[in-house]
């Protein structure tokens, strides 16, 4: 058994109904490559190696030589899983999470496992799983502004702790068990400086995280701002808009009816010259004089409160 379902792996089984469910079934059947695999491998093997070093209370020179070996094949397998998903684009969520989980298992079950025996101080001990554990928590502070990448010193690191681990399992003595020695020292020195410096990219990259977001505030209450504006703006021209139509509504009225007046106040005002006129034209008709000058006044008196009464109309319409 593959542990890959049919319908995943190209077999005669019944298709899964609907898109999503063939989907679940292709990424299921992708958990089970040759990264992931090798990365499940080095996980078993962590308490392997640890039954392995302490056998016989930890100082049988054969059972600590397997205990090597277990170790090797672990430290050999976090070579080529990473490589291998890189390459072949076989990248996933449980490579993400369990290959660092292994790293760290292994290398910190060598560590407390050879200072309970003696063999290593503690305190080297504490100064490694210390500082793996405080960069594992500052990548996860500084996640959601970027992603820490690993560095040359930081594989460098990696490669003398294994050495230095892998050398403290063999039971070596003489000149051997001096260089281990150093090479412990070597090791002790790049996991300090090399988690110093990955203080230093986390704090600036946290800043630069920070700066950014600031930036995209201010840009979006700019935007927010420049929109409410707009919006005033468009509500007062509005409301000009609207109360523009009223007041043209109300001069012309006037104006017709001063208009409609002038004409009926002319009209008077030629009738009344007329009677005038043919008042003079006919002085033995009695009155005929002051006929004349009556009339016009009437007729301009008319005129004039018909453009009154035109004005006064005009607006409630």
């Amino acid at each position: 058994m593959t542990g890959v379902p049919a319908s995943a792996a190209g077999g005669t089984g019944r298709p899964a109904p609907g898109g999503k469910l063939g989907a679940a079934a292709v990424n299921q059947a992708s958990l089970w490559n040759i990264a992931n695999i090798l990365t499940m491998i080095r996980l078993v093997l962590v308490p392997g190696f640890v039954l392995l070093l302490l056998q016989d209370g930890g100082y049988d020179p054969a059972w600590r030589a397997w205990a090597w070996a277990a170790f090797a094949v672990a430290m050999i397998t976090d070579i080529f899983d990473g490589h291998l998903a890189r390459a072949y684009d076989l990248v996933t969520d449980f490579g993400k999470i369990a290959d660092p989980i292994a790293d760290k298992a292994i290398m910190a079950a060598g560590l407390v496992c050879l200072s309970a025996l003696g063999d290593l101080p503690w305190w080297v001990t504490a100064v490694i799983l210390l500082r793996e554990l405080g960069i594992t928590l500052m990548r996860f502070w500084v996640i959601r502004h970027g992603v820490i990448p690993a560095s040359r010193g930081g594989k460098m690191k990696t490669l003398a702790q294994g050495t230095a681990v892998g050398m403290y399992v063999l039971a070596l003595t003489g000149p051997l068990a001096t260089l281990r020695f150093w090479v412990m020292a070597v090791a002790v020195v790049l996991t300090v400086v090399t988690g110093l410096d990955y203080v230093r990219q986390a704090v600036v990259l946290r800043r630069k995280g920070l700066a950014a977001e600031r930036a995209d505030a201010a840009a979006r209450a700019a935007g927010e701002a420049a929109a409410l504006a707009r919006a005033a703006h468009g509500a007062d021209a509005d409301g000009i808009r609207a109360e523009r139509p009223g007041a043209d509504r109300v001069g012309a009225a006037g104006g017709s009816g001063a208009g409609v007046g002038g004409v009926a106040s002319a009209t008077g005002t030629r009738a009344g010259v007329e009677n005038e006129s043919s008042g003079a034209a006919a002085p033995g008709a009695p009155g005929a004089a002051e006929a004349g000058p009556r009339d016009a006044a009437a007729g301009a008196g008319a005129g004039a409160s018909a453009g009154a009464e035109r004005a006064e109309v005009e607006p409630g319409r």
